[in-house]
């Protein structure tokens, strides 16, 4: 019989009080999401509606070179439209229009709203519904907001996600749903072992096309691979698709919890399971072992920053030995997290929200091995002696599943190794 993940036996962290604060954010936009996702939708182009800072951000995010011509771009708002000098939505329109006419292999538009754009109320809702009916049946026009003035920058695919759902076709097929975008190594991966235990078929939202067969209906069952979907978790279960919860595939444990809940929904035996998953469940514990040997005894502490703190607690303190202090999210869903949390064990602050200020106070004052933070606060903390973690790098490289696992232990264990080597020189 497989072995399943064991609950700690001082409890989990699903019901301990929750710190929640307010104040100063350190935070990217969700504009951030279109580096990742323009690569997993071919046929889709992402036109931000915004300033040339947004334009900046975006350039120097993807490192895109000068001859490149990737799939997103900006409508720089210019000093008229701020001002109400110059009808915006014309202005839109007629952009739209040009980047069409260059660009016919575009099936998927998205118009992304920014904090200029959301500040003077550019009502991108009409605009997409109006360039839609412009347009069809060749492009289907949505919209979604990448804003930071309310958001943390995992939101923008979150955003993005959701605004596809309602326009999806009903379907009254027996499928299951994978949400979330992966690497397509990694996607492979999650797709071959279901496929293994014979459960099908399997669609993925975002598909890589629009013209993807996918339905939505009472009889879809959905799996969630990243734990910022709230409001794509929210926006398939008004569809009648239902939510399939477990922990979130990072590390063996995880992995196999996560698996071990999509095959007891289709029915999956024992013996199949075990057959798909027993080679790949020993080499991530392998790989998992040697990368984090330097883990083992140390302590971690996590600022709020793309929602993966939470399972990521979990793996590094079940299986890499370490001691969370706090763990710090920027918004905590129990309906996706609450499984880890049943996970986690007592002991860590759980703190949702951030004031900046309180927080690097306890932080300094906890000294904890390693701070696993956003890069405005890496560089300072590092000043302070402190070994630290960008966060945007966990979302960046592929760390889900098995074949990852002591990937995903070594991007934690690097920096540890690196601020004991440090600390050696300066001794001598």
């Amino acid at each position: 019989m497989t072995e399943l993940p064991r609950l700690p036996e001082t409890g989990g962290c699903r019901n301990t009080p929750i710190l929640k604060q307010r104040g100063q954010r350190e935070v990217f936009c969700g504009l951030t999401g279109i580096i990742w996702l323009h690569r997993k939708m071919q046929d889709a182009f992402f036109l931000v509606v915004g300033s040339r800072t947004c334009a900046h951000l975006l350039q120097s995010a993807a490192g895109v070179m000068i001859f490149a011509e990737p799939r997103f771009g900006t409508a720089i708002l210019e000093e008229t439209d701020l001002a109400g000098l110059a009808d915006a939505q014309q202005e839109l329109d007629r952009v739209v229009a040009e980047l069409l006419a260059r660009r016919p292999d575009i099936r998927q538009l998205f118009l992304v709203g920014s904090c200029p754009s959301e500040v003077i109320k550019l009502d991108l809702q009409r605009a997409s519904e109006r360039l839609s009916e412009q347009h069809a049946p060749h492009v289907r026009v949505l919209n979604f907001s990448g804003s930071g003035i309310e958001t943390t920058f995992t939101q923008g695919e979150d955003a993005c996600l959701a605004s596809m759902v309602p326009v999806l076709p009903a379907s009254d097929a027996r499928e299951l749903l994978l949400v979330g975008a992966l690497p397509d190594v990694v996607e492979e991966q999650a797709v071959s072992l279901l496929s293994k235990m014979g459960i099908g078929p399997i669609r993925v939202l975002p598909a890589p096309r629009a013209d993807t067969e996918m339905g939505i209906g009472e009889n879809t069952v959905f799996a969630v691979t990243q734990p910022f979907l709230g409001d794509t978790h929210a926006a398939l279960e008004r569809r009648g698709a239902r939510h399939i919860p477990a922990p979130f595939p990072f590390g063996e444990e995880g992995t196999t919890a996560w698996l071990r809940a999509i095959a007891d929904e289709f029915g999956v035996d024992d013996a199949t399971f075990a057959q798909a998953t027993d080679a790949p469940r020993a080499r991530a514990r392998k790989a998992i072992s040697q990368a984090s040997e330097a883990l083992r005894g140390k302590s971690v502490f996590f600022f709020p920053d793309s929602q993966l703190e939470i399972p990521l607690a979990r793996f590094l303190t079940r299986e890499c030995g370490m001691e969370a202090i706090e763990v710090g999210s920027p918004f905590i869903h129990k309906g996706l997290v609450g499984p880890d949390m049943d996970l986690l064990a007592e002991g860590p602050t759980i703190s949702e929200g951030q004031d900046i200020d309180l927080q690097l106070d306890r932080c300094r004052a906890a000294r904890p091995d390693l701070t696993v933070c956003g890069l405005g606060l890496a560089n300072p903390l590092e000043a302070e002696g402190l070994a630290t973690k960008w966060a945007i790098e966990l979302v960046f490289t592929p760390v889900h599943f098995y074949e990852q696992a002591g990937d995903l232990a070594g991007l934690f264990s690097r920096p540890i190794r690196r601020a004991g080597l440090l600390r050696m020189e300066a001794a001598e």
